[in-house]
């Protein structure tokens, strides 16, 4: 399943910022049992609550960009590593970070890019995470399987000003009523 592919997904959750700062708030404290010495976080949308976590948690903050996207468009039928783990990861307790964790394709990409550049240990975390993930994240701040509309999702600047996410209407409309 691609990670465009909305039919699978029960109803809607919008996540507000406040319940944003709240999951970040639970992972860091699940996460906090790791000892993690670095956020490794999966750009773009992992960027943003790696580097919440990696405040609260106080350690070193990294990106990673695997995507299936390239300006902004789906254009590769599995997720391309367009950013590797950079070499400070060697020999350090890390943890990795996306915030959907969808199919489980990009977690398990970036796993095994952190082993090939020698994390000594590695553990993985979503702010949301699907119910058919695979693999499925250690810590997860959200299980659910509807669609969910992060807040810096919702609006994108067009001509100058913020308008809904012309996407998401697209994408919305293919979505499953709640059961």
């Amino acid at each position: 399943m691609l990670s465009n592919d909305y039919a699978r997904r029960s109803g809607v959750l919008q996540v507000s910022w406040e319940k944003f700062g709240e999951l970040c708030g639970e992972l860091a404290v699940a996460s906090a049992r790791y000892q993690p010495e670095a956020v490794v976080g999966i750009a773009r949308g992992g960027w943003l609550p790696a580097t919440v976590l990696a405040c609260m948690l106080r350690c070193d903050l990294y990106p990673m960009r695997l995507s299936r996207r390239e300006g902004g468009r789906v254009v590769h039928d599995t997720p391309l590593i367009l950013l590797p783990p950079p070499a400070q990861v060697a020999g350090r307790r890390v943890l990795l970070l996306d915030d959907i964790a969808d199919t489980g394709v990009t977690l398990s990409l970036g796993l095994r890019a952190l082993k090939r550049a020698g994390a000594a240990e590695i553990h993985t975390a979503a702010l949301v995470a699907h119910s058919w993930a695979a693999p499925q994240p250690e810590i997860v701040g959200l299980a659910t399987d509807a669609f969910v509309v992060t807040p810096w999702d919702r609006e994108v600047v067009q001509d100058g000003v913020l308008v809904p996410h012309p996407d998401l209407a697209a994408a919305l409309a293919t979505v499953r009523p709640d059961d």
